[in-house]
Order: C-alpha cells, then structure tokens, then sequence
C-alpha cells in the first residue's frame, strides 16, 4: 500500500512536468499534490498534481548554467512564488520535489492489556511507537530521495496524516519537501527581517 500510493503521487507528479517541458518551462513552483477518492469504487483514487510552470528571464542560475535539476527536468517545489524568490536570495536553487510515504497498520491491543487499562488514564504505548515509526519511515524515505539528488539540504517540509478511511488501525504518514542546491559557492543568507502578520 505505501508503494502504491507513492507510485500513484509520483504518476502524477511526471505528467505535469510532461506538461511543463513541453512549455519550455524551467520549473514548476507552488506544486500541491491533492487525493481524491472516488464515490464509483471504494478502492478508486484521483491523485493531482497542481503547480505554476515557470521560465528565467536572465536570473542567474550560478555554476550549472540551468535552472533545470540535474535530472534534466524542470524542478519542481512546493514553495509559493514569495518563498522561492526568498530561497534564491539566500543562495540556493529548487532541484525536485521529494518525498516518502509509509501505510502502516497499528496492530489492536491483546485482550488483557486493553482489560488492564480499563478506567485508567495511560499511554497506549505500542501505537505511540508504531505513529514514531511511521513518521520516521515517510521522513527516511524522502530524505533518500534527496540524496539521490545530491541535494545540500530540504526546505518547506510538510509531514502529513491521513487514514483515507482506510479502518481506526490503518494511516499514512506522507512526508513533503523541495530539495535544494546552492547557487555559489561564497553565498551569504541575508539576515532574517521582522516580519508582522496582518491577520486578525
């Protein structure tokens, strides 16, 4: 099942980048990956991929000459268009989007330990180690992906649950992020700016 689901995600991640080459786009920024599960099947799911293909106008893309990832692709990032212009103003360049998923399945509780807790305020031990597991499974999974990148680091991470109505013992951890490279090597991250909120 975590095969499939990543499978399923990375599907649909190549044919918006299909999309984006053949506009002669450089990358894609502001990528959301949306599930949807269709009423018609209980076993059905839509996977989206959503995001703003993009094209350098003379911005320098520092010693590779690109800004396209050493895949050869357009790179893809869950960054907005703000926080992408900020990552480039630190020195460092979007290569791909990477990711990990884990379904894992929390196994019931034996009959006498369930017994044993009744009326007790505890901590079910066994299903606060399998949700550390399954988080370190997702964040593993994607943190191999950007190795195989040769990135220098991931920015924007987004580690996400959902059971997709899968039972009360199944659930997906899904980890997030933009892999990133630096543009130079002699870059200075600017000092961090007070930033206010407008919101109420």
């Amino acid at each position: 099942m975590s095969q499939a689901m990543y499978d399923a995600r990375e599907l649909a991640m190549s044919r918006m980048e299909a999309e984006a080459s053949a506009l002669g786009a450089d990358g894609i920024v502001g990528v959301r990956l949306d599930i949807e599960f269709k009423e018609f099947g209980s076993d059905i799911a839509e996977f989206i991929a959503v995001g703003t293909a993009v094209k350098a106008d003379g911005a320098d893309p520092g010693p590779a000459g690109t800004w396209l990832n050493n895949k050869g692709r357009p790179f893809t990032s869950n960054l907005s268009g703000q926080d992408f212009w900020t990552l480039v103003r630190a020195g460092y360049a979007p290569l791909d989007l990477v990711m990990g998923s884990c379904v894992y399945h929390v196994a019931h509780q034996r009959l006498v330990q369930a017994l044993g807790n009744t009326g007790r305020n505890v901590e079910i031990e066994p299903f606060t180690q399998a949700l550390y597991d399954a988080r370190e499974l997702a964040m593993s999974r994607m943190q191999a992906e950007g190795k195989a990148l040769e990135a220098e680091g991931i920015v924007a991470v987004r580690l996400r649950q959902h059971s997709h109505g899968w039972g009360s013992h199944t659930t997906e951890f899904f980890a997030v992020g933009t892999a990133v490279r630096p543009l130079r090597e002699d870059h200075v991250i600017d000092r961090p700016t007070l930033v206010l909120g407008l919101d109420d």
